[in-house]
């Protein structure tokens, strides 16, 4: 699935930064649906208030994790699985669909970081979450919201980021003119554009995303302001990783807090990982083992780095709440 989603933000970034979309060619494996999974045993769908998820409530006043899926959108299957082990750990979850849902904007492009407002606030009026003890967990263009929402809502007590995001980015859509990523108080969040799509050519989706960061400094409204999270910070990424730079900009994220003085993150960073390097420990015998090193680094990479940085995550969390 995530060589699919790779074929069709190499198609939406191409609209956004001003091309013609291209076909994909013979081969390329297409973007299957969004799915909007049932929430299986425990949960129970939301729907209501402008939030719309599977909540899965398993403490009295507990701690409770927001989670964010990526560029997949909806409330994927495989999502259901951190889902579990999170329950296991002894967290309630909130799955949040925030694009490609019925009543959620339909494709990754002016989302309103509202829409996770309006998540923290359900969670804060449910009697199974302590409103005091809530982190986020989010990867890829979930963790670049994450960091968006943790730097607006001082109440966060942890968020940990999978692949993450410096700066916001523009939406993904299959449309000439770009559009913003993100919008607040009804206006578009400022972006940092694409690099020209001739980089792509050259370096691929990797190259959009990486030959445009020097131009961070002709953008400073589109870099998050990290240094306003009270929350603790943990960044997990994969230096192969194919599809963004995001060890590069996970380090600019640990250099602006360090210029604002504010505490360090803590960073896992795994050499032969990439973009695969967030999620549970993926065993030899599992037949997506072999897909690990689709987006970067290697099968073996990616399952060693999940398999050191998973059992780190929940410890995180635990250590901020628990």
């Amino acid at each position: 699935m995530r060589i699919a989603i790779a074929a069709l933000i190499a198609a939406c970034i191409a609209g956004a930064a001003g091309a013609q979309p291209p076909a994909p060619p013979p081969g390329v494996p297409q973007m299957p649906p969004i799915v909007v999974s049932d929430p299986g045993s425990g949960g129970v769908r939301i729907d209501r208030d402008g939030v719309f998820a599977n909540f899965y409530p398993v403490n009295v006043h507990g701690p409770t994790v927001l989670f964010l899926g990526g560029s997949e959108g909806g409330l994927n299957p495989g999502g259901l699985r951190v889902v579990k082990a999170l329950s296991d750990a002894g967290f309630n979850v909130l799955y949040l669909c925030y694009f490609g849902c019925p009543t959620t904007p339909p494709s990754l492009a002016e989302i309103p970081l509202e829409s996770f407002d309006r998540a923290l606030a359900f969670l804060k009026s449910q009697p199974s979450v302590d409103p005091g003890r809530i982190v986020l967990l989010g990867g890829s263009k979930g963790a670049e919201a994450g960091l968006l929402v943790a730097a607006r809502h001082a109440e966060l007590k942890a968020v940990v980021v999978g692949m993450p995001s410096s700066v916001a980015w523009p939406g993904i859509t299959f449309t000439a003119a770009p559009k913003p990523g993100w919008t607040e108080g009804g206006k578009p969040l400022p972006y940092l554009p694409y690099a020209p799509f001739s980089s792509m050519a050259k370096g691929g989706i990797y190259a959009l995303y990486n030959d445009a960061l020097p131009a961070i400094a002709q953008h400073p409204d589109a870099v998050i302001p990290v240094e306003r999270i009270e929350a603790r910070v943990m960044l997990v990424c994969g230096e192969a990783d194919s599809l963004w730079p995001s060890c590069p900009m996970a380090d600019q994220v640990q250099a602006r807090l360090k210029a604002a003085g504010r505490p360090a993150a803590t960073l896992l960073r795994y050499p032969n990982a990439g973009h695969a390097v967030l999620g549970l420990p993926v065993e030899p015998s599992n037949p997506n083992y072999s897909h690990l090193g689709a987006l970067g680094g290697t099968a073996e990479g990616n399952a060693a780095a999940r398999a050191d940085a998973w059992p780190k995550i929940i410890a995180f969390l635990k250590a901020a709440v628990f």
